[in-house]
């Protein structure tokens, strides 16, 4: 059988963004006759490895596969040989590494690199040095294409000059549809869950809880709404090495009433997270590649407030879907929000416009399509 190695330099933690993707991809793999082999650096969780198990697939631990190392390198060998993998896809490695000549070696036929990096704050587009316009076309010379997850992670990759244009795809990110099913039932749950009165609108960011992501800007946010209402909790779905810090710094804005911390939730969409989201925030300080979350959040039917850096703006449009303000803009984030929460109508409008959005380019099951094309699947 016909097999496609994807390896993933995350730890399936959850059913997020990248665990759906695996999926799907091995779904459409299966309805051609392909087998997939899906490889993440630990062993996902009895609930994560049910949703990934399919006929076709095999689960596999690949330590320390984000950078360079001899025993994952070892590993991944061994793995391809076995399997006599026909197509290497990484996802969330470096993009200069052994891994493309050791499927050479191996004799898998495609390699392809999904960027999926998002760029340091302020971060500006620009050729590469000579070095490393010399040395990265025969390192890299194995991979086929390297898939890109918007226009923006395009335009920043193809601005390095290190690959000839034609060597980059545009595959969007997607959201699984078939799971987005609205239920009042989770929503009222959720809010059960954590304590949270009926009678208060719920504003969510759903991240990875680092400075990256805004977390003290929604935090800022947060202290300017409540200080004006008292209708509103912000909760903050997530973890990171951050999150002690950033609970302390809610703690001592007098804060801890109005924040609700969830932690990591296994899946969100089933643990009613958007159920009972009024209002979806994204207020990330560097230049986010995608913005699965908020794709998520528009397939629910939410309307978003995010910061216009790097691909977001792709996704939500100003005024239709969402607001987007500048980076840091706390006063302004703190106005969209208020706005959205005085105007229900509003807020249906827009999380309806963010829908038909998703449906129309964020759609999972056509955009592994789109990515299996590139295969030559």
């Amino acid at each position: 059988m016909p097999t496609v190695v994807s390896v993933f330099g995350v730890e399936p933690k959850r059913i997020g963004g990248t665990e759906t993707f695996a999926r799907e991809l091995s779904l459409q793999l299966d309805q051609r006759g392909w087998k997939s082999v899906l490889c993440f650096t630990g062993q996902p969780p009895e609930d994560v490895a049910s949703f990934l198990s399919l006929p076709n697939v095999t689960l596999e631990v690949l330590k320390d596969s984000t950078h360079f190392n001899w025993k994952a390198t070892k590993q991944l060998g061994s793995i391809l040989r076995r399997y006599q993998a026909d197509i290497l896809h990484l996802h969330f490695t470096s993009f200069i590494g052994v891994f493309p000549w050791l499927a050479q070696l191996s004799s898998v036929k495609k390699v392809f690199f999904t960027d999926h990096s998002s760029r340091q704050q302020n971060h500006v587009p620009r050729r590469a040095p000579l070095w490393k316009r010399s040395l990265v076309p025969l390192i890299n010379y194995p991979i086929t294409k390297v898939i890109c997850v918007s226009k923006y992670g395009c335009h920043c990759a193809k601005a390095l000059d290190l690959l000839p244009d034609d060597r980059y795809e545009l595959v969007y990110n997607g959201v699984d549809l078939s799971r987005v099913k609205v239920d009042c039932g989770r929503g009222a749950e959720f809010r059960r869950r954590f304590n949270i009165s009926d009678n208060k609108k719920i504003v969510v960011q759903v991240s990875w809880v680092i400075p990256e992501k805004g977390i003290g800007d929604l935090l800022e946010v947060a202290r300017v709404v409540t200080s004006k209402r008292t209708d509103t909790q912000f909760v903050i779905v997530g973890d990171g090495p951050f999150s002690e810090q950033f609970m302390k710094q809610a703690n001592e804005m007098g804060l801890n009433s109005n924040v609700t911390w969830t932690g990591l939730m296994t899946d969100p969409f089933d643990e009613g997270v958007f159920d009972a989201a009024d209002i979806v925030c994204q207020l990330s300080r560097w230049e986010e590649v995608f913005g699965w979350m908020i794709t998520e959040a528009m397939a629910f039917g939410k309307p978003v407030v995010a910061t216009r850096v790097g691909g977001i703006p792709e996704l939500v449009d100003e005024g239709k879907t969402g607001f987007l303000v500048n980076r840091g803009e706390i006063n302004a984030a703190a106005e969209r929000v208020m706005r959205l929460l005085d105007d229900r109508e509003l807020r249906k409008t827009l999380g309806c416009a963010g829908r038909q959005k998703t449906h129309a380019k964020f759609n999972l099951q056509t955009n592994v399509g789109e990515l299996i094309g590139v295969y030559g699947i």
